[in-house]
């Protein structure tokens, strides 16, 4: 299992990798990877971190997953993991230990020619059970779909019991899109006509996305809504160690955590729930 693993970062690596780099040295490289909407908050801290740490190299591929992510941590075949779910017991007794860092807005979104400012919980349940088919304009609406043991799809069950049996519902339905990750969740949406999903803010504000937020029973999705309870979903953003973590791993998640660090997070859509003496508290 542990050379499959290895094998299976590897392929995933070679296919699309981002380098972050200022003088290259060995000893300073650091392999991240994670949720798609974790790996999109860390662009900008990468880029400030390179400028103050010129021998910093940080190597990203495309996401994992948190569950991949973790996976190729435990097989030594990354230096850290970003993630939006907790840890699973079995992964901390093999020795993976979980960071808090802070949450975004997980905001329900749909692609620009949707002419829709807001939202109501009950008229997501009746579009996510098929009720409701088109929009108001009498375009189709087209529902992207995480898969089921997904976060994004358990955050969505967590909003009413009603949204809850709508989920189960629209995994029933024939002909529903299904994306996998988030990249495929936001990318699918903003290409598909009438199409309605939902996805981290801090991803929109990060990629620039073409796609319309909506408000949520009249709140709008915000970091100020979030931080008070207002805006009731958001998707946590935590950072993975192990006890094999290297030097130049601990020497970026120091900066993420700096004030600076939490700073650029914050411009990127995350609220920092984390003091900036919390990285050295895995658990």
């Amino acid at each position: 299992m542990l050379r499959f693993l290895q094998l299976l970062f590897t392929t995933l690596f070679l296919s699309v990798v981002l380098v972050y780099t200022g003088t290259c040295h060995a000893a300073d490289t650091v392999r991240i990877n994670g949720s798609g909407n974790a790996l999109d908050m860390m662009q900008p801290l990468i880029n400030a971190y390179i400028k103050t740490n010129h021998n910093a190299h940080i190597v990203m591929a495309k996401p994992l997953g948190s569950s991949g992510a973790i996976k190729a941590l435990l097989a030594d075949a990354l230096d850290m993991a970003i993630v939006s779910r907790d840890l699973k017991t079995e992964e901390a007794a093999q020795g993976a230990m979980l960071m808090r860092y802070g949450k975004t807005p997980f905001v329900i979104v749909t692609e620009k020619s949707v002419h829709r400012s807001g939202i109501s919980t009950k008229e997501l349940e009746d579009i996510y059970t098929g009720k409701t088919g088109t929009w108001q304009e009498g375009k189709k609406i087209r529902v992207v779909l995480r898969p089921l043991a997904d976060i994004d799809t358990l955050i969505m069950r967590g909003l009413s019991p009603g949204m809850n049996s709508a989920i189960t519902a629209s995994h029933t339905r024939p002909g529903m899109v299904l994306a996998i990750t988030d990249l495929d969740s936001y990318a699918t949406i903003k290409k598909t006509p009438g199409g309605i999903g939902a996805t981290g803010m801090n991803s929109i504000i990060s990629e620039k996305l073409p796609l319309t937020m909506l408000s949520l029973n009249g709140i709008k999705p915000s970091l100020k809504n979030l931080a008070s309870g207002a805006y009731p979903l958001a998707k946590e953003i935590s950072f993975v160690t192990t006890a094999k973590t290297t030097p130049a791993t601990w020497k970026l998640i120091d900066f993420i955590f700096s004030a600076k660090g939490r700073a650029i997070a914050g411009k990127a859509g995350v609220l920092v729930t984390a003091g900036v003496t919390e990285r050295s508290k895995p658990h």
